[in-house]
Protein backbone atom coordinates (compact mmCIF):
# COMPACT_ATOMS: atom_id res chain seq x y z
CA UNK A 1 0.00 0.00 0.00
CA UNK A 2 2.98 2.49 0.92
CA UNK A 3 6.31 2.04 -1.01
CA UNK A 4 9.25 3.78 -0.07
CA UNK A 5 10.50 2.69 -3.71
CA UNK A 6 7.92 5.53 -5.44
CA UNK A 7 9.55 8.60 -3.62
CA UNK A 8 12.41 7.98 -5.63
CA UNK A 9 10.14 8.50 -8.97
CA UNK A 10 8.34 12.07 -8.20
CA UNK A 11 8.61 14.68 -10.54
CA UNK A 12 11.36 16.33 -8.56
CA UNK A 13 11.13 19.65 -10.61
CA UNK A 14 7.75 20.70 -7.74
CA UNK A 15 10.69 21.00 -5.33
CA UNK A 16 12.59 24.08 -6.29
CA UNK A 17 9.38 25.49 -6.86
CA UNK A 18 7.57 24.45 -3.95
CA UNK A 19 10.33 25.70 -1.25
CA UNK A 20 10.35 29.00 -3.52
CA UNK A 21 6.59 29.64 -2.55
CA UNK A 22 6.96 28.75 1.20
CA UNK A 23 10.01 31.26 1.36
CA UNK A 24 7.95 33.79 -0.41
CA UNK A 25 5.30 32.76 2.42
CA UNK A 26 7.80 33.60 5.37
CA UNK A 27 8.61 36.53 3.97
CA UNK A 28 5.31 38.22 3.67
CA UNK A 29 4.28 36.51 7.24
CA UNK A 30 7.31 38.07 8.96
CA UNK A 31 6.59 41.53 7.72
CA UNK A 32 3.24 41.60 7.80
CA UNK A 33 3.10 39.96 11.98
CA UNK A 34 6.57 41.35 13.29
CA UNK A 35 7.12 44.61 14.82
CA UNK A 36 8.84 47.76 13.01
CA UNK A 37 12.20 45.77 13.52
CA UNK A 38 12.94 43.42 10.25
CA UNK A 39 12.59 40.32 12.41
CA UNK A 40 12.64 37.12 10.29
CA UNK A 41 10.82 35.04 13.00
CA UNK A 42 8.01 36.14 14.41
CA UNK A 43 5.84 34.08 16.34
CA UNK A 44 3.42 33.25 13.42
CA UNK A 45 6.36 32.67 10.40
CA UNK A 46 7.76 30.23 12.99
CA UNK A 47 4.16 28.76 13.40
CA UNK A 48 4.06 28.73 9.59
CA UNK A 49 7.70 26.51 9.50
CA UNK A 50 5.70 23.94 11.52
CA UNK A 51 3.13 23.11 9.37
CA UNK A 52 5.40 23.33 6.43
CA UNK A 53 7.32 20.28 8.01
CA UNK A 54 4.09 18.71 8.82
CA UNK A 55 2.81 19.11 5.04
CA UNK A 56 6.14 17.80 4.03
CA UNK A 57 5.37 14.74 6.38
CA UNK A 58 1.78 14.83 4.85
CA UNK A 59 3.34 14.87 0.78
CA UNK A 60 5.46 11.88 1.21
CA UNK A 61 2.77 9.79 3.30
CA UNK A 62 0.20 10.63 0.25
CA UNK A 63 3.32 10.00 -2.26
CA UNK A 64 4.61 6.82 -1.39
CA UNK A 65 0.93 5.81 -0.71
CA UNK A 66 -0.65 3.84 -4.10
CA UNK A 67 -3.60 6.25 -5.32
CA UNK A 68 -5.21 3.19 -6.68
CA UNK A 69 -6.28 1.94 -3.44
CA UNK A 70 -8.45 5.14 -2.92
CA UNK A 71 -10.82 3.27 -4.68
CA UNK A 72 -12.47 1.17 -2.25
CA UNK A 73 -12.39 4.16 0.54
CA UNK A 74 -13.97 7.01 -1.78
CA UNK A 75 -17.55 6.47 -0.84
CA UNK A 76 -16.52 6.46 2.63
CA UNK A 77 -14.86 9.19 2.69
CA UNK A 78 -17.41 11.16 1.09
CA UNK A 79 -20.22 10.18 3.08
CA UNK A 80 -17.70 10.99 6.20
CA UNK A 81 -17.22 14.58 4.87
CA UNK A 82 -20.43 15.26 4.32
CA UNK A 83 -21.16 13.89 8.29
CA UNK A 84 -18.21 16.73 9.61
CA UNK A 85 -19.90 19.29 7.01
CA UNK A 86 -23.81 18.41 8.42
CA UNK A 87 -22.04 18.28 12.18
CA UNK A 88 -20.54 21.92 12.09
CA UNK A 89 -24.26 22.95 12.79
CA UNK A 90 -24.40 21.22 15.79
CA UNK A 91 -21.21 22.96 17.24
CA UNK A 92 -20.86 26.73 18.33
CA UNK A 93 -19.52 28.75 15.59
CA UNK A 94 -16.51 30.68 15.34
CA UNK A 95 -16.73 34.27 14.29
CA UNK A 96 -20.44 33.68 13.50
CA UNK A 97 -19.65 31.29 10.84
CA UNK A 98 -20.25 27.30 11.28
CA UNK A 99 -16.57 26.55 9.23
CA UNK A 100 -14.44 25.10 12.09
CA UNK A 101 -14.21 22.22 15.01
CA UNK A 102 -12.72 23.81 17.47
CA UNK A 103 -9.88 21.23 18.61
CA UNK A 104 -8.77 22.12 22.49
CA UNK A 105 -5.37 22.76 23.06
CA UNK A 106 -4.30 21.73 20.00
CA UNK A 107 -5.74 23.75 16.70
CA UNK A 108 -9.40 24.65 14.65
CA UNK A 109 -10.24 22.28 11.95
CA UNK A 110 -12.03 23.36 8.86
CA UNK A 111 -13.61 20.56 6.95
CA UNK A 112 -14.58 22.51 3.97
CA UNK A 113 -10.92 22.21 2.79
CA UNK A 114 -10.66 18.39 2.82
CA UNK A 115 -14.26 18.24 1.45
CA UNK A 116 -12.87 20.02 -2.18
CA UNK A 117 -10.37 16.80 -2.14
CA UNK A 118 -12.95 14.13 -1.13
CA UNK A 119 -15.40 15.33 -4.06
CA UNK A 120 -12.12 15.21 -6.61
CA UNK A 121 -11.47 11.71 -5.12
CA UNK A 122 -15.46 10.55 -4.95
CA UNK A 123 -16.03 12.00 -8.78
CA UNK A 124 -13.20 9.67 -9.98
CA UNK A 125 -14.47 6.91 -8.28
CA UNK A 126 -17.95 7.76 -9.79
CA UNK A 127 -17.09 8.55 -13.60
CA UNK A 128 -14.81 5.60 -13.59
CA UNK A 129 -17.55 3.40 -12.12
CA UNK A 130 -19.81 4.69 -14.63
CA UNK A 131 -18.03 2.96 -17.78
CA UNK A 132 -19.89 2.90 -20.93
CA UNK A 133 -22.94 4.77 -19.39
CA UNK A 134 -20.27 7.96 -18.38
CA UNK A 135 -22.41 10.16 -21.05
CA UNK A 136 -26.29 9.22 -20.00
CA UNK A 137 -28.07 11.88 -18.73
CA UNK A 138 -28.60 9.49 -15.54
CA UNK A 139 -25.25 10.10 -14.80
CA UNK A 140 -25.34 13.60 -15.32
CA UNK A 141 -28.09 13.88 -12.61
CA UNK A 142 -26.17 12.04 -10.24
CA UNK A 143 -23.10 13.65 -10.95
CA UNK A 144 -25.00 16.96 -9.97
CA UNK A 145 -26.46 15.75 -6.70
CA UNK A 146 -22.77 14.15 -5.81
CA UNK A 147 -21.11 17.51 -6.28
CA UNK A 148 -24.50 19.22 -5.11
CA UNK A 149 -24.74 18.20 -1.79
CA UNK A 150 -21.07 19.36 -0.39
CA UNK A 151 -21.60 22.83 -2.73
CA UNK A 152 -24.66 23.46 -0.45
CA UNK A 153 -23.66 22.46 2.74
CA UNK A 154 -20.83 24.43 2.36
CA UNK A 155 -22.15 27.12 0.71
CA UNK A 156 -24.45 27.20 3.86
CA UNK A 157 -21.97 27.70 6.22
CA UNK A 158 -21.49 30.61 4.85
CA UNK A 159 -18.06 29.19 2.59
CA UNK A 160 -18.89 31.18 -0.70
CA UNK A 161 -14.96 30.61 -1.82
CA UNK A 162 -14.89 27.01 -1.32
CA UNK A 163 -18.16 26.99 -3.38
CA UNK A 164 -16.62 28.59 -5.91
CA UNK A 165 -13.70 26.35 -6.09
CA UNK A 166 -16.14 23.32 -6.37
CA UNK A 167 -18.08 24.19 -9.92
CA UNK A 168 -15.18 24.49 -12.32
CA UNK A 169 -13.82 21.21 -10.70
CA UNK A 170 -16.64 19.25 -11.73
CA UNK A 171 -17.54 21.21 -14.71
CA UNK A 172 -13.50 19.90 -16.03
CA UNK A 173 -13.98 16.52 -14.58
CA UNK A 174 -17.22 15.89 -16.08
CA UNK A 175 -15.90 17.24 -19.56
CA UNK A 176 -12.87 14.93 -18.74
CA UNK A 177 -15.14 12.24 -17.35
CA UNK A 178 -17.26 12.08 -20.81
CA UNK A 179 -20.52 13.40 -19.26
CA UNK A 180 -23.33 14.50 -20.90
CA UNK A 181 -22.16 16.81 -23.76
CA UNK A 182 -25.48 19.03 -23.31
CA UNK A 183 -25.07 19.08 -19.71
CA UNK A 184 -21.61 20.02 -19.51
CA UNK A 185 -22.32 22.85 -22.43
CA UNK A 186 -24.86 24.02 -20.23
CA UNK A 187 -22.92 24.51 -16.77
CA UNK A 188 -20.20 25.94 -18.27
CA UNK A 189 -22.32 28.51 -20.38
CA UNK A 190 -24.07 29.48 -16.39
CA UNK A 191 -20.69 29.46 -15.20
CA UNK A 192 -19.16 31.80 -17.78
CA UNK A 193 -22.54 33.73 -18.02
CA UNK A 194 -22.34 34.49 -14.50
CA UNK A 195 -18.65 34.96 -13.84
CA UNK A 196 -19.13 37.39 -16.66
CA UNK A 197 -21.34 39.38 -14.81
CA UNK A 198 -19.85 39.33 -11.96
CA UNK A 199 -16.68 40.81 -13.73
CA UNK A 200 -18.40 43.71 -15.61
CA UNK A 201 -20.17 44.51 -12.07
CA UNK A 202 -16.20 44.82 -10.28
CA UNK A 203 -14.48 46.36 -13.35
CA UNK A 204 -17.48 49.27 -13.21
CA UNK A 205 -19.31 48.16 -16.80
CA UNK A 206 -22.17 47.22 -14.58
CA UNK A 207 -23.41 49.32 -11.64
CA UNK A 208 -24.01 47.26 -8.63
CA UNK A 209 -26.49 49.76 -7.55
CA UNK A 210 -28.43 49.37 -10.74
CA UNK A 211 -28.44 45.51 -10.82
CA UNK A 212 -29.71 45.62 -6.58
CA UNK A 213 -33.47 45.02 -7.84
CA UNK A 214 -32.42 42.04 -9.99
CA UNK A 215 -30.45 40.24 -8.20
CA UNK A 216 -32.22 40.40 -4.81
CA UNK A 217 -35.05 38.22 -6.53
CA UNK A 218 -32.87 35.73 -5.05
CA UNK A 219 -30.32 36.66 -3.23
CA UNK A 220 -30.53 37.78 0.14
CA UNK A 221 -29.38 41.61 0.79
CA UNK A 222 -26.15 40.18 2.60
CA UNK A 223 -25.35 38.03 -0.14
CA UNK A 224 -25.69 40.52 -2.89
CA UNK A 225 -23.31 43.10 -0.58
CA UNK A 226 -20.33 40.60 -1.46
CA UNK A 227 -20.49 41.50 -5.06
CA UNK A 228 -20.23 45.46 -3.83
CA UNK A 229 -16.45 46.19 -5.72
CA UNK A 230 -16.19 49.17 -3.59
CA UNK A 231 -15.52 48.15 -0.30
CA UNK A 232 -12.69 48.64 2.09
CA UNK A 233 -10.81 45.30 1.47
CA UNK A 234 -10.74 45.68 -2.13
CA UNK A 235 -9.95 49.38 -2.21
CA UNK A 236 -6.84 48.28 0.05
CA UNK A 237 -5.88 45.47 -1.84
CA UNK A 238 -5.28 47.29 -4.88
CA UNK A 239 -3.93 50.29 -3.28
CA UNK A 240 -0.97 48.33 -1.75
CA UNK A 241 -0.32 46.51 -5.52
CA UNK A 242 -0.55 50.07 -6.98
CA UNK A 243 1.96 51.60 -4.19
CA UNK A 244 4.91 48.15 -4.75
CA UNK A 245 5.31 49.82 -8.19
CA UNK A 246 7.66 48.29 -10.27
CA UNK A 247 10.20 47.07 -7.66
CA UNK A 248 8.24 47.29 -4.69
CA UNK A 249 9.38 49.03 -1.22
CA UNK A 250 11.38 46.44 -0.06
CA UNK A 251 11.05 43.80 2.67
CA UNK A 252 9.65 44.98 5.90
CA UNK A 253 9.45 48.51 4.50
CA UNK A 254 6.07 48.62 2.84
CA UNK A 255 3.64 51.52 4.89
CA UNK A 256 0.51 50.96 4.06
CA UNK A 257 0.26 46.90 4.55
CA UNK A 258 2.80 47.14 7.53
CA UNK A 259 0.77 49.85 9.07
CA UNK A 260 -2.28 46.94 9.24
CA UNK A 261 -4.46 49.04 6.72
CA UNK A 262 -4.48 46.22 4.68
CA UNK A 263 -6.55 43.74 5.91
CA UNK A 264 -5.57 39.71 6.34
CA UNK A 265 -2.31 40.84 4.89
CA UNK A 266 -0.66 37.50 6.26
CA UNK A 267 -3.94 35.13 5.39
CA UNK A 268 -6.18 36.42 2.44
CA UNK A 269 -4.25 39.52 1.23
CA UNK A 270 -0.51 38.14 0.90
CA UNK A 271 -0.51 38.72 -2.56
CA UNK A 272 -1.64 42.31 -2.82
CA UNK A 273 0.95 42.54 0.65
CA UNK A 274 3.94 40.60 -0.86
CA UNK A 275 3.20 42.74 -4.03
CA UNK A 276 3.49 46.10 -2.15
CA UNK A 277 6.81 44.65 -0.64
CA UNK A 278 8.20 43.38 -4.17
CA UNK A 279 6.71 45.07 -7.15
CA UNK A 280 5.27 43.64 -9.95
CA UNK A 281 8.78 42.16 -10.78
CA UNK A 282 8.14 40.36 -7.58
CA UNK A 283 4.26 39.78 -8.72
CA UNK A 284 5.22 38.16 -11.96
CA UNK A 285 7.84 36.02 -10.55
CA UNK A 286 5.18 34.44 -8.25
CA UNK A 287 2.62 34.08 -11.15
CA UNK A 288 4.96 32.43 -12.45
CA UNK A 289 6.04 29.78 -9.90
CA UNK A 290 2.07 29.02 -9.77
CA UNK A 291 2.17 28.92 -13.77
CA UNK A 292 5.07 25.93 -13.12
CA UNK A 293 3.61 23.93 -10.61
CA UNK A 294 0.25 23.91 -12.16
CA UNK A 295 1.51 22.83 -15.67
CA UNK A 296 3.44 20.18 -14.03
CA UNK A 297 0.51 18.95 -12.77
CA UNK A 298 -1.51 18.87 -15.28
CA UNK A 299 1.26 17.11 -17.05
CA UNK A 300 0.47 14.29 -14.29
CA UNK A 301 -3.01 13.67 -15.88
CA UNK A 302 -1.48 13.18 -19.50
CA UNK A 303 1.30 10.85 -18.68
CA UNK A 304 -1.41 8.76 -15.98
CA UNK A 305 -2.29 4.97 -16.82
CA UNK A 306 -5.49 4.32 -15.87
CA UNK A 307 -9.16 6.21 -16.12
CA UNK A 308 -8.99 6.92 -12.23
CA UNK A 309 -5.50 7.98 -12.36
CA UNK A 310 -6.37 10.58 -15.36
CA UNK A 311 -9.55 11.90 -13.15
CA UNK A 312 -7.66 11.91 -9.70
CA UNK A 313 -4.83 14.17 -11.49
CA UNK A 314 -6.95 16.34 -13.59
CA UNK A 315 -9.09 17.29 -10.68
CA UNK A 316 -6.10 17.72 -8.10
CA UNK A 317 -4.77 19.86 -10.67
CA UNK A 318 -7.73 22.06 -11.00
CA UNK A 319 -7.98 22.15 -7.48
CA UNK A 320 -4.17 24.11 -7.41
CA UNK A 321 -5.38 26.00 -10.68
CA UNK A 322 -8.87 27.24 -9.19
CA UNK A 323 -7.03 28.71 -5.51
CA UNK A 324 -4.48 30.73 -7.26
CA UNK A 325 -6.81 31.96 -9.81
CA UNK A 326 -9.60 32.85 -7.51
CA UNK A 327 -7.06 34.31 -4.89
CA UNK A 328 -5.68 36.38 -7.68
CA UNK A 329 -8.78 37.46 -9.40
CA UNK A 330 -10.38 38.87 -5.89
CA UNK A 331 -7.10 40.88 -4.92
CA UNK A 332 -7.21 42.56 -8.09
CA UNK A 333 -10.77 43.27 -8.04
CA UNK A 334 -12.47 40.91 -10.30
CA UNK A 335 -13.93 38.84 -8.33
CA UNK A 336 -15.69 39.14 -4.64
CA UNK A 337 -13.47 38.39 -1.87
CA UNK A 338 -14.71 35.57 -0.25
CA UNK A 339 -11.46 34.00 2.03
CA UNK A 340 -9.74 31.62 -0.91
CA UNK A 341 -6.13 31.24 0.50
CA UNK A 342 -3.23 31.85 -2.13
CA UNK A 343 -2.19 27.71 -1.62
CA UNK A 344 1.60 27.35 -0.19
CA UNK A 345 1.68 31.28 0.46
CA UNK A 346 -1.61 31.99 3.02
CA UNK A 347 -0.72 31.47 6.96
CA UNK A 348 -2.79 28.85 8.41
CA UNK A 349 -2.62 25.21 8.52
CA UNK A 350 -6.05 23.34 6.96
CA UNK A 351 -5.35 24.88 3.64
CA UNK A 352 -1.68 24.21 3.47
CA UNK A 353 -1.67 20.37 4.93
CA UNK A 354 -4.80 20.01 2.10
CA UNK A 355 -2.67 21.38 -1.05
CA UNK A 356 0.14 19.63 -0.01
CA UNK A 357 -1.91 15.76 0.49
CA UNK A 358 -3.01 16.84 -3.26
CA UNK A 359 0.34 17.37 -4.19
CA UNK A 360 1.21 14.23 -3.14
CA UNK A 361 -1.37 12.55 -4.58
CA UNK A 362 -0.45 13.44 -7.87
CA UNK A 363 3.09 12.45 -7.27
CA UNK A 364 1.56 9.11 -6.32
CA UNK A 365 -0.22 8.76 -9.41
CA UNK A 366 3.22 10.42 -11.50
CA UNK A 367 6.32 8.03 -9.99
CA UNK A 368 4.20 4.67 -10.92
CA UNK A 369 2.85 5.96 -14.37
CA UNK A 370 5.59 2.97 -15.29
CA UNK A 371 4.40 0.13 -13.07
CA UNK A 372 1.25 -1.17 -14.40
Amino acid sequence: MWDWRALSRVDFRIFPIVFCLMGISLLVISAMTGDWEPVFWTPLSVSQLRWFCLGFLVFFLCAGFDYRKLRGWAPFLYVAILLLLVGLFFVSPIQNVHRWYRIPGVASFQPSEQAKLVVVLALSWFLERRGSVVGSLPTAFQMAFLVGVPFLLVLKQPDLGTAIILYPIALVMGYLGGVHRGVVRFMAGAGVLGLAVITLIFVGLLSHEEMRPFFTTFMKEYQYERLNPNTYHQNAAQTAIAIGGLTGSGWHKSEFSGRKWLPAAHTDSVFPAFGEEFGFLGLMFLLFLFYALIYFSFQVAVVARDRFGQLLAAGLAMYLAMHVLANVGMMCALLPISGVPLIFVTYGGSSLLTTMAALGLLQSIYSRRFMF
